[in-house]
Formats: C-alpha cells, structure tokens, sequence
C-alpha cells in the first residue's frame, strides 16, 4: 500500500425503543447535554464490547483478544495445550515469571495490576517460550507487540506504565447521541409470591427501572493505512475484519437489561465514506435537536434527511469522499453521490470490492 491516507467513515441512525442499554452508577440511562438540550447517550466503551463479543461470535478470525486481569491463567492454558504433562501449577509458574521477565508486574494472587488486552498468536507465541524456557526480555516484548489480534489493533493496548507495549487504535468510536431531547421514565413493577399461604393480598417485591426511548446518531472511523500496517500489511485479512467491522457495527447492541426491554432494533439508515483526507462526523447536523412537526410523527424521517443534508454540508471544508454508500430500512431517502444498496450483504460486498482495489 503507498504512503497515502484512507480512512473509513460510518455514520449511522437507529432508533431504540424504551431502553437502558447503558447505564451510570445509579442505574440511569446515560444522558448527555449537546445543544443546550439533554440527549439519550451510549458510551463508545459499551459498543465497543458489544462490538468484541461479536467478533467472537461471528467472525472466521482466531486472533482475537482477550481482555482480563486473569491473562497468567490464560497463558497458563496455552501451555498445558502444548504440553498437557505441565501441572497446572507449573504452568501458572511459567506464565507468571513470563510476564515479570517481560517487565509486566503480577500480584500475590498471580493477576496482572492492570487489564491487559492479549491476542491469541501473542498467547501461543508466548506459549512456546514458556515450554521451551527459552527466551529473554526482548525476544519476550518483541512477541507482545507482533501479530496484535484484529480488536488490539481496532481498539488500541493502553498500557500506563509502559508505553513500549502500548498499541494505538487504528479505530474511532463515538458516544452515540440521540437526535432530540428525552427524558427519563421510570417503569415502576411489582413480584409476586408463586408459593405464598398468605390469603392478604400484596407484592414480595416493589422496585423501579429507569429508561428511555430515543432516535440515535451513531459514528466510528477506521484510518484502513494504519490497520493494514498493524495487521502486517495482510491484504486479504485487512479487507475481511474492516467488513466484519462494519458488521459489528451495525449489527451488535450493548446488552444492559436486554432481557427486561428486548430492544432488538437495526440501523434505520447507514452511510459509509471511504475518504483520502480526513474522518468527519456529521454529529454537528444534530447540535440543534430534532422536532417533530407533529406530536405523532417519530425522529426518524428527519433524522436520516440531517445525516443526508451534512454529508454535503461538510464538503465545504473536507474533500469529498473517494466513494460512499448508503443503506435505508424504508424507501423515501435519496444520498446524491453516493451508491444505494439493498442490503448490508451487497453493501460489504462492494466495500471489499473497494478496498481490494485501494490497499
């Protein structure tokens, strides 16, 4: 790939019915004020672990990583698989004194101080160094920073202590904001006893949930140069996991009481620019919030028409796109300059037709 810039935008609009997917310490929905007006929010932290979990869950890639506190275990067990005779002591011995050799400090309990985000290729690498008890300190570091999973490489490793080990996102994420004003509701339900004798009438248990209901502008960006470096400039592999990044875009959903509201929704509208220059967000288009003319009338229509109105208001200032495409769940939205897809089948199919083309 040359030296030139390419970076992938993704703005979404997706509506979410009475919901909590992402609450604060109180168990409020996230708000946010923009425009002088509070907004539903979900943080980029929340969809990004949505987003991980489903690359597990759906994508072909076996390098992904692990994010935990217990990786001495996890390494443990990448050595027992290649020599199951190790005792599991043994092996949690081998993997602590890897990561203290590679200047990573564990505690009592054999827990690293820190989350530490690990890839698979990094573990099984690592693996072999242990069972060969063969290795020094760069040789040990140098295995930590090579073949980064596709998430470390999305995400970013911030390690605070040692930035040598650090690994720079080559992905944005954005706190996704709701198109309007909400505010919070609060479903107040009651339990009852299957198995109470007592005739008198009344609840086991009474408690509130809090939620809202919101229209939300969501966007994220991949600088593709960047992850194509990371991922050892793998044509093939780049192409694949910027697809199935785009799919877990779309297609994950934070799960926080999932099971109370089953707010099983998909993008009403998605627009993905492959641009030369820079990333821009259209979330400006929603800085004053959306009206609805009519009490009966949803956000959604005007939304995806503010999203359409800034894609070619910001060409004022950025360059337009080398290519974008659009994707709509109803008719009636029109993006000029850009191709309409029918599905997100087709849409990911001339992504990587792009890209195969660009890297």
């Amino acid at each position: 790939m040359s030296k030139e810039k390419l970076f992938l935008d993704i703005h979404v609009i997706q509506t979410l019915p009475p919901s909590n997917i992402n609450r604060d310490d109180t168990g409020s929905p996230k708000t946010a004020v923009y425009g002088g007006v509070r907004r539903a929010r979900v943080s980029s932290q929340s969809w990004k672990k949505a987003m991980r979990d489903y690359f597990k869950e759906n994508g072909n890639f076996s390098n992904v990583g692990v994010r935990s506190l217990d990786v001495v275990s996890f390494l443990a067990e990448k050595i027992r698989e290649l020599k199951p005779e190790i005792s599991l002591e043994d092996a949690i011995q081998r993997s602590v004194k890897v990561f203290n050799e590679a200047g990573i400090k564990t505690t009592k309990n054999n827990r690293v101080k820190a989350l530490f985000f690990l890839g698979k290729e990094q573990a099984e690498n690592l693996a072999k160094k242990a069972v060969e008890k063969k290795y020094n300190k760069e040789e040990l570091r140098k295995v930590f920073k090579e073949k980064a999973a596709i998430d470390i490489a999305l995400f970013g490793r911030m390690l605070a202590n040692d930035k040598e080990l650090s690994e720079n996102a080559s992905s944005q994420i954005a706190h996704a904001i709701s198109t309007h004003g909400v505010q919070t509701e609060f479903d107040y339900f009651t339990a009852l006893d299957d198995l109470s004798k007592d005739a008198k009438p009344g609840a086991a248990m009474i408690d509130t949930i809090e939620y809202n209901s919101s229209t939300l502008y969501r966007y994220g960006n991949v600088a593709l140069h960047e992850f194509f470096h990371q991922l050892n400039e793998n044509k093939s592999q780049t192409i694949e996991a910027t697809k199935l990044f785009v799919e877990a875009f779309l297609n994950s959903l934070p799960t926080g009481k999932m099971n109370s509201f089953a707010n099983q929704t998909v993008p009403s509208s998605v627009v993905i620019s492959l641009r030369k220059d820079r990333p821009v967000s259209f979330v400006s288009a929603f800085e004053t919030a959306v009206k609805t003319k009519l009490s009966q009338e949803g956000y959604v229509d005007e939304s995806i028409e503010a999203m359409f109105k800034e894609y070619k208001n910001v060409q004022r200032f950025v360059e337009k796109p080398e290519i974008s495409f659009y994707l709509n769940l109803s008719e009636g939205h029109s993006l000029e300059g850009a191709k309409e897809e029918l599905s997100l089948s087709n849409l990911l199919n001339d992504l990587g037709a792009e890209l195969k083309n660009r890297l």
